[in-house]
Order: structure tokens, then sequence, then C-alpha cells
């Protein structure tokens, strides 16, 4: 008989490299500062007859500040405080300044005398109001209380424009400040918005965009949250407010586990029979894809298989997974059974459309049978069929990975790149799982789970989903606790892919090997938390997590700066 049957966070079974876990985030005094009225040593570069107002825009976080791990006070959005005192020059016309306070920092910044850039009276956005940077015009224009113009830019404005020839890629952006005027440019529109964070941040925290020249990009390209609304229903407003938080902390994915044992939670027309009574609409799903298109976050859909699936079981129960005894494993079909792969194929098939982004996530995690100490004993008309199916060599895990295989050729037809977990990736077997699938690293302790660096050196894509340090798990089941931000800050990189210890080859775990990471959300008690508490449990963590994946540096500022900085930022 297997191992008792253990659930992972967001997932069943837990890694637990290291039994040094630190829980809770220290209390931090919040420091209540007011920028841009402090004009005499901040003055910008605005029309001379004053500054305009800047109108605070609604907060989209939930106003409860309960969590069983304490933080400082959740932020609200805001946009900088308005001033109508009349600009000066700085004390020392030729002092530097110094780079501005954001997070993620900038990461490189070529510092000019002058007094820098701030919104004054008659200051506007100026881009080609029908052109590709239209949206983001309008958005950093309604939280700086500006209006947006088609130019010529003139001193006092923030230009928006795109330079193809640019380099860096497309994230990146180089924000100028000179003679009045602050521009922002880059190879594309994405590059151009994080520009604009940028200039939102720098406001908040000194008053001014300091002059001189800022030179920024990403390190890893895959920063995220992801997030288990089939465990937990989140409200669709409760999403989007994460989306806008994400956005100003420059993380560009949102992983959506929708479908699990306990909920299949979007509207289906293809098999409503498996949708849970609380669920999302698709029309609530466009809602949130297209706020998350507007902010360059992209939406990554996951519906997990072969195991995870008890939603689809209940409505189709001769596609449950048996023991010789007759006995069934939670969550997981009989992949020997056709009927269980053509529901997989509708579903996706019928979703693909509704997320138009370039990633589709198959899960491949936690297949019962193979959880089983002996598969082939426990699961014998699995093991048959493998035998038929691969020859006298062929196992259950032949049949697991040609599941995921063939998935992923489903995912590719419908022009997504195919993602799995780490432990749905099994070696020795006669069938191969396809390389092209990204693996999703998330624990070590699962039946598969080799060592990061075996999946490295197969030459495979990596992205990083440590639960060590990135796992918040409901009701802290199964050893786990909450994740602190400060642990992400002082201890954990993209090269900790599993427990505490980097991966021992630096040339492995580079970003085109470790192209990022998400912080992840698992609603395993679902009660444990209302949506307030995740809110505000999660907020440090993703700021953390937001800083190493876009500066590879060493954090300059220390924690207690960095909280203080944060909240300066969104309050």
């Amino acid at each position: 008989m297997g191992p008792p049957y253990i659930r992972r966070p967001g997932r069943q079974t837990a890694d637990r490299a290291s039994a040094a876990r630190r829980a809770g985030t220290p209390v931090v005094t919040a420091v209540a500062v007011t920028v841009v009225t402090a004009v005499a040593l901040v003055t910008g570069c605005q029309q001379q007859s004053g500054e305009g107002g800047h109108p605070a825009t609604t907060s989209h976080r939930p106003t409860s500040t309960a969590s069983p791990t304490p933080t400082s006070r959740p932020p609200a959005t805001r946009s900088p405080r308005p001033t109508t005192t009349s600009p000066r020059p700085p004390a020392s016309p030729t002092a530097l300044p110094a780079a501005p306070r954001t997070i993620p920092s900038v990461r490189h910044f070529a510092p000019a005398a002058g007094p820098g850039w701030r919104p004054g009276a008659g200051s506007r956005v100026v881009t080609n109001t029908r052109g590709p940077l239209a949206d983001e015009a309008a958005l950093i224009a309604r939280e700086l209380g500006l209006r947006v113009s088609s130019g010529p830019a003139r001193r006092g404005d923030l230009e928006l424009a795109l330079n193809p020839k640019q380099s860096g890629g497309r994230e990146a952006y180089i924000l100028t400040v000179r003679g009045g005027l602050a521009r922002i440019t880059g190879s594309a529109d994405a590059g151009v918005f994080y520009g604009t964070r940028t200039v939102k941040q720098a406001l908040r925290s000194g008053g001014r965009v300091p002059q001189g020249v800022i030179r920024d990009a990403p390190d890893r390209s895959q920063r995220g949250l992801n997030l288990d609304i089939a465990r937990k229903y989140y409200s669709p407003a409760w999403i989007e407010a994460r989306l806008r938080e994400m956005a100003d902390l420059k993380l560009n994915q949102l992983g959506l586990h929708f479908s699990d044992d306990q909920a299949f939670r979007i509207q289906s027309s293809t098999h409503p029979e498996i949708v849970a009574p609380q669920h999302l609409t698709k029309q609530e799903v466009r809602r949130i894809v297209s706020l998350a298109q507007s902010l360059h976050i992209t939406v990554v859909p996951e519906i997990d298989s072969p195991g995870h699936l008890g939603a689809v079981i209940r409505a189709h129960p001769a596609l449950q997974l048996r023991t010789a005894s007759g006995s069934a494993f939670r969550g997981a079909v009989d992949i020997s059974n056709p009927a269980a792969a053509r529901i997989v194929d509708d579903l996706m098939r019928e979703f693909a459309p509704l997320f138009p982004g370039p990633y589709w996530h198959l899960g491949g995690d936690e297949y019962g049978a193979l959880m089983s100490r002996n598969p082939e004993a426990t699961y014998p008309a699995l093991a048959t069929a493998a035998r038929l199916a691969y020859g006298p060599r062929g196992r259950i895990q032949d049949l697991a990975t040609a599941w995921l295989n063939a998935r992923a050729a489903v995912a590719r037809q419908l022009g997504k790149q195919p993602k799995a977990w780490n432990d749905g990736f099994f070696s020795g077997g006669v069938v191969t799982p396809d390389r092209s699938i990204q693996v999703e690293y998330w624990t070590g302790r699962e039946t598969g789970a080799r060592p990061p660096a075996e999946y490295l050196r197969e030459g495979r894509t990596v992205v990083n989903l440590n639960d060590e340090y990135l796992y918040y798990v409901l009701g802290q089941p199964n050893n786990f606790r909450y994740p602190t931000g400060e642990r992400i800050y002082e201890d954990w990189s993209p090269a900790v892919l599993r427990g505490t210890t980097p991966v021992s080859d630096p040339s492995l775990t580079g970003p085109a090997r470790v192209p990022g990471a998400r912080f992840a959300v698992w609603s395993d008690i679902a009660g444990a938390q209302t949506q307030a508490q995740v809110a505000n449990g999660i907020r440090l963590p993703l700021a953390a997590l937001a800083q190493r994946l876009w500066d590879p540096g060493k954090p300059s500022l220390s924690w207690k700066n960095f909280v203080a900085l944060y909240d300066r930022l969104t309050t």
C-alpha cells in the first residue's frame, strides 16, 4: 500500500528541505512621509505660474488589515499630493542628485546637476494620442492629475515615445530629465509603461524625478503572482486590485489555478456540469484579462491534470482512477481511458481564446498512481495498459509522460507555450518528457522531483516557485509557515530553486535558463484567511520578490528601510 495521501499547498506535499523556517514578519513602524509638499529642496521644471493639483485615485486595497502574520499597514494607491508653493532653485545647483527611491530600484542612474522634474501648472503628458502609447499616457496622466496632449513637448511636460532601435529588450526604458522636460523612451510599450511607474514612485518618495538619465530593465523576464482560485473563490474586484499593485511593482505575470479537486471556478459552455456554483463568469474573466493586458501583465491559465481533477470526476465518476481493490485516489483520472483526455482537451480548446497570452499551464503534478510505493502492483490495469502501449519495458510513468506530452501538443496547436510542475517530469522511462515544456520548480519531496540542476543540465527552462520561500498556504498545513518578505529580500535569489541553497553551477541559473519566479498563494484551508487578510499578507513578499527579480544585485537598503519606502510609496 502506498504512502498516505498528503495534500500539497496548492498541490499536496511540501518540500521541507530547511527545518529552520522563520515564521512571521517583524513588526515595522511605518514611516509617515509627506512628499511633493516639501518644495524648497525638490523644485521641478514646471511652469512659473505654480503647480497644479494632483487628485488622489481611489484605493483598490481591501480595508481589513487583519493577518496572522504581523506586517506594516496595507497601502492605498494614491498619486503624489498636491502643492501650490512656487518653485525655487535647489540650494546647491551643482550638487548631483541621488537615484530615485523606487521598488524595484532602478539599475543605472547617471546624475546631472539640475532641479529635476515634477509636474506643475500647465504640465502635460505628451505622446501621439492615437498611437501605441495612448493607454500608458492616459494612466499616468490620471495618476498625476494631468492632461494628455499630442505635443510637441515643452518645458514642464512628461513625454512618452517609442524608439524601435533602443536596446535592452521590450521591457527596458530610458528616462531622461533635462532642460525642464522628462522623457521616457523604450523599444516597446511595456518599457515605456515601466518608466511611468518609476516616475510615479519617484514623485511619491522624493517629490521629483532627479536630473539625469535612468537606464533600466529587468534581470528576469517572468515576474509574478500565482493564485489558487479553485479552492477559494476570490472576487473579480480583489483580483483586479492585485493586478494594479503588481503593475506598480513591475510584475508581469498572474498565474490562475482555477481547476482542482475542490472546484472548477470559471464558467464553461463545453462542460457546464463541472462548474462550481460560485465561479467567475467569462465576462468577468475578460475584464480581468483586459485590465491585465493594459498593465502589461500576462494571465497564465492552469487546468491541472491528470491529478487534481476532482471537480471533473464528481460529474464523470467513470473517469476515477482505482486500485486493484477498488479504492479511489482523490482527483486522479484513469489515464488509460480516452474519455479523460477528451474532456481536458475540450476545456483547453474552450478556454484558450479567453486567455490570449503566450502560456498554458498543464499541471502534471502529483498523479495518484505514481505516488504509490509500487505503482505497477497497486494499479495493475494501468501497468497492463503501459506494456500494451510501450512494450515490456513500459511503465505507468510512461503513460503519465505521454499524457503530459499530448496535452503539450494541444497547447502548442492553440498557440501556447506549455508549462508543467517539476514533479510531472520523469526520467529513465521509455517516453521522454517534451523538452519544450517549461519546468515550474516548486518542490523536491514528490516522486519524480529530481534536483533542479538535473532539469537544467537537460537543457530545460526552469521557473522558480520554491515552496521554501514562495508558497503562501492558507491555514499553514503540512508544516508550512506564511513566508515573509524579509526572507525573500535577504536570503532568496532566482538560483535558489529548492530549499535554501542555490544551484551550485551559476552558469545554469542565468536569466536565459531560469527566466524568473512567481509568488504562489494556495488556498488549502480556504477559510483560514479572508481575502483582505491574504492581500495584506502577500504585499511585502511581492515587493521583495519584485526587487530580487528586477535587480540581480544585493539590495542596498536594509529590510527596515525597504519596508519604510514601500509604506511611503503606497500610503
